[in-house]
């Protein structure tokens, strides 16, 4: 599990196959800032742009780290095989640490697009096309994990191709996350809010049909 908050910005440094055909996926060596590895282990989880990775070699004096993965997350994801790409990361939650974000799974649940990426005052407007599978649980003040950052969406609009959602990024976060190198058309990895998963299977069970009348009391047979 993760929080969406990001706590280093990393570099694909090189991409090696895993096979001859399209049916492999690719080993990825991946770039980290002083230290990052100091707390890491092997088989432990990191969020790579909001995939859950696992490592599989580490060079802590190279500050690097790898990571195999498979050509079905290759292609339900996007932004993966860019070498040399800047990259989002984030270390598993602890149970110890502060949840600063939103519960995030780690799981890609969809890829959508940036369609609008400017600077508003003092902060940054990004726009974000989601498609149709992913619209209906975006809502207003709700969260969404982009690239694997936490975010608050500010406005949704439902359009012929999804939904198109408006975030507001302040200046620390475009400084210490790679959405500040997203342009229009960017492909982007999209996580919808865990509960609103929930709530939709339940809708679905029809489980959340509410009572009109509260729970009857036993009868009183004392009498």
């Amino acid at each position: 599990m993760f929080t969406g908050i990001i706590t280093g910005v990393g570099r694909i440094a090189a991409i090696h196959d895993l096979g001859t055909s399209s049916s492999y996926g690719k080993r990825l060596s991946i770039e980290v800032p002083d230290g990052y590895l100091d707390d890491v282990g092997l088989g432990d989880s990191i969020a790579l742009n909001g995939a859950c990775m696992t490592v599989t070699t580490l060079a802590p004096e190279r500050g690097q780290f790898t990571i195999d993965i498979s050509a079905e997350s290759l292609d339900k994801t996007a932004g993966l095989t860019d070498e040399g790409s800047r990259i989002n990361l984030e270390k598993a939650l602890r149970a110890s640490d502060r949840l600063g974000g939103h519960i995030v799974s780690g799981h890609v649940d969809g890829i959508g697009h940036v369609s609008f990426f400017a600077p508003v005052g003092e902060s940054w407007e990004l726009r974000v096309v989601a498609p149709p599978a992913l619209a209906r649980f975006l809502a207003y003040k709700g969260s969404i994990t982009i690239n694997g950052v936490s975010l608050t969406v500010n406005t949704v609009a439902d359009i012929a191709d999804g939904a198109e959602v408006s975030i507001n990024l302040i200046p620390h976060t475009v400084e210490n996350t790679s959405l500040g190198g997203l342009k229009t058309g960017s492909k982007v990895n999209l996580e919808i809010d865990t509960v609103a998963r929930y709530v939709e299977r339940m809708l679905q069970a029809g489980m959340l049909t509410p009572s009109l009348t509260s729970p009857t009391s036993p009868k009183d047979t004392s009498k």
